[in-house]
């Protein structure tokens, strides 16, 4: 998981620094903000205080109405040693009591000319993005018809020649040998390659290649979500493959499962056109149209309707 700090938030939005500037190395551990409304009100018992504090016109205009005294102690009680930062929307006026407290215990205090919903989408995006549970996968990531695909299978299988088939072919390239993959969602995973071997494709025999280089910036693509997963492994002539596609497969990554073809290989024949055909055929059974099902379904019918000779 990455690690995100109050500087890379205040340099990502451009965040004023108003007051705790020994707190800016602090870390955001969550991806989730906090509007205290009903701590403004009084109620601490159920305080997120390990979350992001967003004060917004609301919050300030209830705070600004209290009695001096009250407003000092309550705006105190939400600085605390395990509260990341505070942000004020809308460039509003900053309570003074609330300064103080910060830069008494050194939690940044920042201020955003956006708006406070707007504000708030912004960081959760971005903080659900840098703070999504991540891994690294040894393979090969293309996007073949705008479909993200992800190539596995031991080394030497020829998954990087496939990919430089699939480039020369007019599709993309996303990573080679390792891919970083980072759940963004439930159902959704977005890979990308490690920044030292962005663009670079190994051919043994040939070396390290800048595909970007030679094919073009159409060629590759910084990142992509991956949708199906293909497994290649070496001919295993005691081995029964699907011939109809009937069998579903998955490969579970992080938290999700995702459908999964395994190709066997060996001589004469062309990945490169079964991945293509394979990507072509999941988008159809995305649509609705299973050309393995129709063909079980109608060859159903015609067992079913076959009368038994008579003897």
């Amino acid at each position: 998981m990455a690690n995100v700090q109050i500087k890379d938030l205040i340099d990502k939005f451009q965040l004023e620094l108003v007051s705790g500037v020994e707190g800016i190395n602090r870390t955001i551990a969550t991806s989730d903000l906090s509007r205290p409304g009903l701590e403004m009100a009084g109620y601490f018992a159920y305080y997120p205080a390990d979350r992001l504090q967003l004060l917004g016109k609301t919050e300030l205009s209830f705070v600004n109405g209290l009695d001096a005294r009250i407003r000092r102690e309550r705006l105190r009680r939400l600085c605390t040693e395990q509260t990341p930062g505070i942000v004020i929307s809308r460039e509003m006026e900053i309570p003074p009591e609330l300064a103080e407290a910060t830069e008494e215990i050194g939690i940044p205090l920042m201020r955003s000319q956006l708006t406070t919903t707007r504000l708030s989408s912004r960081i959760t995006n971005y903080l659900e993005s840098k703070l999504a549970p991540t891994t690294a996968i040894h393979g090969v990531l293309v996007e073949i018809y705008g479909i993200g695909i992800l190539i596995t299978g031991s080394s030497g299988v020829g998954k990087s020649e496939t990919a430089l088939e699939l480039v020369k072919r007019g599709h993309r390239l996303v990573a080679d040998d390792s891919v970083d993959i980072r759940q963004e969602d439930e159902t959704t995973l977005i890979g990308s390659a490690p920044d030292l071997i962005q663009h670079l494709l190994e051919i043994r025999g040939v070396g390290i290649i800048n595909v970007m280089t030679l094919f073009g910036a159409g060629a590759i693509r910084t990142y992509k979500k991956i949708a199906l997963t293909i497994n290649l492994e070496t001919w295993d002539p005691k081995k029964a493959y699907d011939r109809l596609g009937l069998d579903e497969e998955t490969m579970k990554i992080i938290d999700c499962d995702l459908p999964r073809v395994t190709i066997p290989v060996r001589p004469g024949r062309n990945l490169a056109v079964i991945i293509e055909v394979a990507a072509m055929n999941f988008r159809l059974k995305k649509m609705g149209v299973n050309a393995a099902q129709q063909f079980s379904d109608k060859l159903n019918q015609v067992l079913d309707s076959t009368e038994p000779d008579d003897f």
